[in-house]
């Protein structure tokens, strides 16, 4: 028991150590050399954890993609919640930056932390949509709506919703960012085969 520990210990200080180098330098400029250096280890211990710096990047990414997917998890595991309330729960549980480190958000939209922000938002659309799925596969069986492709269409949405909505990849005033939300939130109701306003009256109604 004590080994895991400290395996899991020592492979958090080596990713803590590479996210602050991220940070400081961009994923592209920061070399397994300043992490080994910032982290105190030998080049070997640190290939004992990983095989490459790019597998560190992906290590790094999925601890912030696993608070989304653990949020998500508990909401689906709710026996006394309506599928449109935990579909509109699981949603707003993808607000990251209520978790995420403010420098390494602001980071991660710059030029040189392309491959971070990129593979961030891949995980999350990889991890959460099945979850998703079987929210929207819920809703039909209750006949809550409709879905023809259920997985396609909220790769789609999670896709287009993280994509849109990020200030670092479009610059928009609040206007535009609030027209952004209302279509998008008009697609979804295309995609589930709902009423018109069904998803902007339920949020309004719970979290407005």
């Amino acid at each position: 028991m004590r080994i895991t520990k400290e395996y899991d210990e020592r492979k958090n200080e080596i990713l803590d150590a590479a996210e602050k180098m991220f940070r400081q330098k961009g994923y592209d400029k920061c070399t397994v050399q300043d992490i080994l250096k910032e982290v105190g280890i030998a080049r070997g211990t640190f290939y004992y954890y990983f095989e490459s710096k790019e597998e560190v990047l992906v290590a790094t990414v999925s601890r912030y993609k696993d608070i989304v997917i653990e949020r998500a998890d508990e909401i689906l595991r709710l026996d006394d919640m309506s599928p449109d309330e935990k579909l509109m729960r699981t949603f707003l549980a993808m607000r990251l930056s209520n978790k995420l480190d403010d420098v390494l958000l602001d980071n991660m939209h710059k030029q040189e932390n392309a491959l971070l922000h990129q593979k961030t938002w891949s995980l999350i659309v990889e991890a959460l949509a099945p979850i998703l799925v079987k929210i929207i596969e819920e809703g039909v069986r209750k006949k809550v709506w409709h879905c023809r492709y259920p997985l396609q269409y909220m790769q789609i949405f999670l896709a287009a919703s993280l994509t849109l909505t990020d200030e670092g990849i479009f610059e928009s005033d609040a206007d535009s960012q609030m027209k952004i939300m209302a279509a998008l939130i008009s697609v979804l109701e295309k995609m589930l085969e709902v009423p018109e306003d069904y998803f902007m009256a339920l949020y309004m109604k719970n979290f407005g």
